[in-house]
């Protein structure tokens, strides 16, 4: 089993070091930080943020992916206790799936 921990002091020097080699284009800037996010995630959580497709969800998804009733739910985010916001889609409500992921990681 592996037992060297990344830590954030680690992640910061990359990001250093790294960063001219993507203002210059040599990588991605995308890449780049995606790299340092998933870094960041193994030094904050032990684990890499899992691979998750960016899609609009609505109220009732957003409850089953948090795992909670959907009228508990939408009492919650009125009551703003998450830190992720709503977005309006016309006259519809949608959430970003991410947000809701960071949201669980973060817990």
């Amino acid at each position: 089993m592996n037992d060297v921990k990344i830590t954030m002091e680690t992640v910061r020097m990359f990001k250093r070091i790294m960063r001219p080699v993507a203002e210059e284009g040599i990588i991605p800037l995308p890449e780049f930080n995606e790299a340092i996010s998933q870094l960041t995630s193994l030094a904050e959580h032990g684990n890499p943020k899992p691979v998750i497709i960016p899609r609009l969800i609505d109220m009732k998804e957003a409850s089953e992916i948090l795992g909670i009733g959907l009228s508990n739910f939408k009492r919650l985010e009125a009551e703003g206790a998450f830190p992720f916001r709503r977005k309006m889609v016309g006259s519809s409500v949608r959430y970003r799936n991410t947000d809701l992921y960071e949201f669980l990681l973060s817990v």
